[in-house]
């Protein structure tokens, strides 16, 4: 059994996360700006208020953690890299035994099948470009750590991510979208926060970014 740590709990990935955490038999906390919109949680979990950028609170729930999940996102690219930088700063603070980094990035980092970002390629939204900046940049951040701070980095598929079934199935990529017959990248919330707990449970992308597709 982990302790599970999640950010962004009340979020559509973090409450699944949560979820799928807690089924398994992991002592999770949720964690929320707002706790009254985590509902009603899993039996066992406990729900605390908190931000992910807020050093006090993320370095007092580091201490008693195996994991921390970041899956927290907004229009302003600042969040990511100031949740990067506020996590690392409170696993390095505790050495040899802070807990490892999860974050739910995101999917315009990918490479296409020519090497091109998927953000640098022809007719990336401009709504999504805030999010997509942020995302990019917090995953350059993970790359600038040291060796003293342990993560992992879950791009979804750049488009095809909704919540739906959980199937318990996957398959795994690295810098490229894991596509299907059709040549299109999907994968659900549910499977999605099948995959983040199969790595907490079983390290297979120690400090590097992997993703996923059916």
């Amino acid at each position: 059994m982990s302790r599970i740590v999640v950010f962004g709990a009340a979020g559509k990935a973090g409450s699944r996360v949560v979820a799928e955490a807690a089924s398994r038999g992991h002592e999770v906390t949720a964690v929320a700006r707002d706790s009254a919109r985590l509902g009603q949680l899993p039996d066992g979990v406990r729900a605390v208020t908190g931000d992910a950028t807020d050093p006090g609170t993320v370095a007092r729930l580091a201490e008693e953690a195996d994991a921390l999940v970041l899956t927290v996102g907004g229009p302003e690219a600042v969040l990511y890299t100031d949740a990067v930088a506020t996590a690392a700063a409170a696993v390095r603070d505790l050495g040899p035994k802070g807990p490892r980094i999860l974050h739910m990035g995101g999917g315009a980092s990918l490479l296409n099948e020519d090497g091109v970002r998927i953000f640098d390629g022809p007719g990336f939204p401009e709504e999504f470009k805030p999010y997509a900046i942020g995302q990019i940049q917090a995953l350059d951040a993970y790359r600038a750590l040291g060796d003293d701070v342990t993560w992992t980095y879950l791009s979804p598929p750049p488009v095809h991510f909704a919540p739906g079934e959980r199937t318990g199935r996957y398959r795994t990529g690295l810098d490229n979208p894991v596509t299907g017959d059709d040549g299109q990248a999907r994968i659900s919330y549910e499977d999605y926060a099948v995959a983040l707990v199969d790595e907490i449970e079983n390290p297979r992308h120690l400090s590097r970014r992997f993703t996923v597709g059916y």
